[in-house]
């Protein structure tokens, strides 16, 4: 039988962008905060200890700076792979609210619907959840094609995750149920012979028993 394709899914750590309360783009974005890189350090040692992800073939990124930081600081625990930065796998685009408080879009667009309007974009110049979700699917589908029978370590962002269940899982783009996926917590997927997917875990975050809770703002 050939090799199952496992994708391993890892959020970044916690961000400056989350601390700070404020929706963080690519423009906005400026990588970890002191909590996230001790995450990161918490899951690479982990790693490291375990050995539990086997060889690992591709370690990919989104492009956004608190990815690339949380992937180069992983490295050392994955055969110290180079990081290969995927544009599409960056967060949803929030268009000109990017660097805006939570408070300050609220006051200006309203509170977004995404299940009544999926198509509805977050603020102008920004993507729908459709268009979101069409071009996070179209590049997890595709690096899982272009890497068949092999181990890949993706480091995205929650909407990432989200996607990839819904898509890999084959559920709808929007609706159902609703996620939180934790600040470098794993989320694993494996292919199986019949071509399906299964979920072999989500979440697992058990490297981060003792540390402080991180800040709980979505969407970043």
């Amino acid at each position: 039988m050939p090799e199952p394709t496992r994708l391993v899914l890892v959020r970044h750590g916690e961000s400056n962008a989350t601390v700070a309360r404020i929706i963080g783009g690519m423009r906005s974005c400026s990588g970890l905060s002191p909590l996230g890189v001790r995450q990161v350090e918490a899951l690479r040692d982990r790693l490291l200890a375990t050995g539990e992800l086997g060889t690992v073939d591709v370690l990919l990124s989104s492009t956004m700076p608190r990815a690339l930081e949380t992937a180069r600081i992983l490295a050392p625990a994955l055969g110290d792979l180079p990081v290969e930065a995927v544009d599409d796998l960056r967060e949803h685009d929030p268009g000109e609210a990017d660097g805006l408080s939570f408070d300050e879009y609220v006051d200006r667009y309203g509170v977004p619907d995404f299940e009544r309007d999926p198509y509805l974009p977050l603020s102008p110049g920004g993507e729908s959840m459709a268009s979101f979700h069409l071009r996070a699917a179209t590049a997890l589908h595709g690096l899982a094609r272009a890497h068949a029978g092999a181990t890949l370590v993706v480091v995205c962002h929650g909407g990432i995750v989200d996607v990839a269940l819904r898509s890999f899982l084959r559920l709808g783009v929007v609706g159902g149920f609703e996620l939180w996926t934790r600040n470098t917590s794993l989320t694993e997927l494996v292919q199986l012979e019949s071509g399906r997917w299964r979920l072999a875990r989500y979440n697992d975050a058990a490297h981060l028993f003792g540390l402080p809770e991180a800040t709980r703002a979505a969407g970043t």
